[in-house]
């Protein structure tokens, strides 16, 4: 280290807010497995200097780098109901004054973490954090937030005005001071009439807006709201989330909303955490979200997109439905395989001309009231555009999509991948069942091995019992040709599959694999070149820099 330079051990939470921070002219991040040898508690460690290398610097240490502007802290929270995984190790941050929505499908987990917010059910593992207090087994009426809930839950037996009151009513403020909140609440939700009906007489819109009063009365630091407006109808939906989107720019209180409406959550939010089996997929604002989205199952479930398999031939240049387009995307490497996500409305379609890049025939074509939704093949695969030209079924077109349209994802995966053990040289055990493959030699009975299978060489079944194993599809993905599915099995393990076959999610299957399609491969082999692979990068080699420069 030279003059002027400190070194300071600290957590990847910390690492976040530090490198928020405009202060430091220069910082080296190194992990904390490198050969400095920091403490165990802290994940990252850096080095950095002032601008004129002096030594004159803030001093950050682990208490002051805490102090954030986040009002909601969610550390490594795990649920479990039994032997279901309802939350698998849920790192939040929300910011004070942020609207963030909790998105996803049915069963991800997202109304579990609102309720763990909430108080009303505990985190089997992990903190959690509201205005710093650490609030993980306090019961829900002593914590800083309020629920407005999917069914209202007002009190059929009392009026608008009581059920308003309620909480203040418990905590037992003057008369006056609680006549005043209610009415300043009831103007925030458009019902300053309606402070004497009998609520069974509301519409479902004007109940939901009562429950919203009810729980913005009490002035929480955070709002939370679990899919509130599910149960109204399209037109009074849009209303509300207008009217909700106000209310949190004139309160500046911290909203937490959980729905599974993809265009509601692009429509109120400052931020969208996506969630997906209990864990969270991607953060970010709905802008980033929806352009760029981190792996297939964002791209899928954020609005509507053409997913398809490609190959990065190189920088900037990517082959995908049998034609190479132009694209801004760097640092995949060449030739490598990659995942291609174009939005429907991002293909310009028009007449056959010498401008197409890829030619079609029109297949469908709907009406949408804003725009047309066409399905156009091209060289066999599958597309949808979205435009505000008609072109009618059976024409011949062209289509074109510019290089900042284009989004390349990294595969999560490229084949399926088990744990298995040589049962004997024609026999392997994984996925919890006996398989038979061609002889393998050089592996003893016993041994521990990696077992490869292509996506396209797994076999389902209509009935389950013609399989070696039976799963449940989970997730399905049309990439154009096929469809890519996830199927979970009797054993919790996944396994992937592409094929031409229609499926349902839910769908019971049998499941086989032909022994010519089971690749073996001797662990031991895979251990050695990890071993050189991570050598490379050993921190006690001196040719090689440990660590990032980061501005």
């Amino acid at each position: 280290m030279s003059a002027g330079e400190k070194r300071i051990g600290i957590t990847k939470t910390q690492l976040l807010i530090l490198l928020s921070l405009p202060v430091y002219e220069r910082i080296y991040v190194f992990p904390a497995y490198s050969r400095f040898n920091v403490a165990d508690n802290y994940d990252y460690f850096f080095i950095f200097a002032d601008r004129k290398c002096r030594g004159v610097f803030r001093p950050v240490t682990k208490s002051s780098m805490q102090q954030s502007n986040y009002i909601i802290e969610v550390k490594n929270v795990s649920k479990f109901f039994g032997d279901k995984i309802a939350l698998d190790n849920i790192n939040l941050y929300v910011k004070k004054g942020e609207f963030v929505t909790i998105l996803g499908p049915s069963g991800c987990g997202k109304t579990t973490l609102l309720r763990l917010i909430a108080g009303f059910q505990t985190a089997s593992e992990g903190e959690i954090r509201i205005a710093g207090q650490e609030i993980t087994q306090t019961p829900p009426h002593k914590r800083p937030v309020n629920t407005v809930f999917q069914k209202y839950a007002l009190f059929p037996h009392l009026n608008v005005y009581d059920n308003i009151a309620f909480g203040l009513k418990l905590k037992k403020l003057p008369k006056q001071i609680i006549e005043k909140k209610v009415k300043a609440a009831l103007r925030m939700v458009g019902m300053t009439d309606y402070e004497y009906r009998d609520v069974n007489s509301l519409s479902g819109g004007q109940q939901q807006r009562v429950a919203i009063a009810r729980a913005i009365v009490n002035e929480p630091e955070v709002l939370l709201l679990d899919e509130p407006l599910a149960a109204l109808d399209l037109k009074m939906r849009k209303d509300m989330q207008m009217e909700l989107k106000e209310m949190h720019k004139t309160l500046g209180i911290t909203f937490v909303y959980v729905t599974h409406d993809q265009e509601e959550a692009l429509t109120l939010s400052d931020t969208i955490v996506v969630m997906s089996e209990g864990r969270i997929q991607q953060i970010g604002t709905p802008v980033d979200i929806y352009n760029e989205p981190i792996n297939s199952f964002v791209a899928d479930f954020i609005g509507e997109s053409n997913i398809l398999n490609g190959i990065m031939i190189k920088d900037k240049l990517v082959r995908f439905a049998g034609v190479e387009f132009e694209c801004v995307d760097e640092g995949f490497g060449e030739n490598m395989p990659v995942d291609v996500v174009v939005r429907p409305e991002d293909w310009y379609i028009f007449p056959l001309s010498d401008a197409a890049q890829i030619t079609g025939t029109v297949t469908s074509s709907i009406f949408k009231g804003v725009h047309y939704e066409m399905v156009v093949v091209a060289n066999g695969y599958e597309f949808i555009v979205q435009d505000y030209h008609h072109f009618d079924v059976g024409q011949e077109v062209g289509l074109l999509v510019k290089p900042f349209d284009i989004h390349i994802m990294k595969k999560e995966r490229v084949c399926n991948s088990f744990e298995g053990e040589m049962i004997d040289e024609s026999h392997v055990d994984f996925l919890g069942c006996h398989f038979e493959c061609l002889p393998v030699k050089d592996i003893e009975p016993g041994e521990k091995v990696k077992v490869v299978v292509a996506f396209k060489d797994i076999i389902l079944h209509d009935n389950e019992e013609d399989g070696t194993l039976t799963g449940d599809v989970r997730f399905i993905l049309y990439k154009g040709d096929h469809y890519h599915l996830t199927v979970s099995s009797d054993w919790g393990e996944d396994i992937y599959v592409d094929t031409n076959d229609v499926w349902d999610n839910g769908d019971h299957v049998g499941i086989s694999i032909l022994p010519e399609k089971i690749k073996i491969i001797k662990v031991v082999d895979e251990y050695k070149k990890e071993k050189r692979c991570s050598e490379r990068y050993d921190s006690s080699c001196p040719r090689v820099r440990v660590g990032r420069f980061l501005t």
